[in-house]
């Protein structure tokens, strides 16, 4: 497949979802039935990896068979109406699992989407997932991390300049997604001299890559199970943000808009808004 000219060409595709497999809230079936009623022509699945720990939002090894089956399944079943594609959202842990695993070389995949959930603790000792509800973050920082949100971010964009430098996928996912729980623990950071230098970082660095860089319109909504009160308080987000896609596009980084959804109903959640601020960056 050719992502690239895929998402030069239409607007109705979607390469980031989750299903059963993970922590998905629905059948690899359902999402097909949805994609198709919403016309879209490509549409891919990307399960959270298997990694070498127990997590409750990642697949097991021991699933990858039933996945492959059932894609295959769903491939056939579908095939004079959609385009389906095998992928998994791989995690970045470091040099020892990513990518370019052979685990993940070996696998059959269309395509592969990397991204940072986990850092390691300051002692090394136990690695955390980060990217939960802001919530779960700020008492994780309590638990884990002494308060300490330089740390915490740094180790983020370290992982990803590593991955990015370490390499074997093609679409980088929601890259920023780290200055979300960031700002809710200390708000007023992504506007902060350091933290823009991280996201400067890792653009001078995918200057030099073929990698697509995705935008992640998984926030633009509140959570499903969210309050009425905390709805109207809510700020549509998207990942990267809008002063980071104008610096991508300077930089001539090819830009794919994914919603990262874990529910049927949600699968255009944010797309057109950040399709419409990517043409206004555009100037068209």
């Amino acid at each position: 497949m050719n992502l690239k000219e895929i998402i030069t060409s239409t607007k109705a595709y979607n390469f980031h979802s989750h299903t059963q497999f993970c922590d998905g809230r629905a059948s690899m079936a359902e999402f097909v039935e949805e994609a198709v009623k919403e016309g879209y022509l490509h549409y891919g699945f990307t399960p959270h990896s298997p990694i070498p720990f127990k997590s409750p939002c990642n697949m097991e090894m021991e699933q990858v068979e039933e996945y492959f089956n059932e894609f295959n399944r769903l491939k056939n079943l579908y095939k004079d109406k959609i385009n389906l594609y095998i992928s998994m959202e791989i995690d970045y842990l470091g040099n020892q699992w990513g990518a370019t695993n052979p685990y993940f070389k070996n696998l059959p995949l269309d395509y592969r989407l990397s991204s940072v959930h986990f850092i390691p603790t300051p002692a090394g000792d136990k690695m955390i997932d980060i990217d939960g509800r802001p919530e779960s973050f700020i008492q994780k920082m309590h638990e884990y991390f002494n308060d300490d949100i330089h740390y915490v971010v740094d180790t983020f964009y370290d992982h990803t300049m590593q991955m990015i430098e370490s390499g074997g996928f093609d679409v980088l996912g929601h890259f920023d997604k780290i200055g979300f729980n960031a700002s809710h623990f200390q708000p007023g950071i992504e506007d902060e001299d350091w933290y823009i230098a991280h996201i400067d970082r890792v653009i001078e660095k995918l200057k030099s890559t073929n990698f697509i860089v995705e935008i992640n319109t998984k926030a633009w909504e509140a959570p499903v199970n969210s309050t009425e009160e905390q709805i109207k308080s809510y700020i549509p987000r998207l990942f990267p943000s809008p002063c980071t896609i104008a610096k991508l596009l300077d930089a001539d980084i090819p830009l794919m808009v994914n919603s990262d959804t874990h529910y049927p109903f949600r699968l255009n959640s944010g797309r057109q808004a950040a399709f419409d601020i990517i043409d206004r960056l555009k100037g068209k």
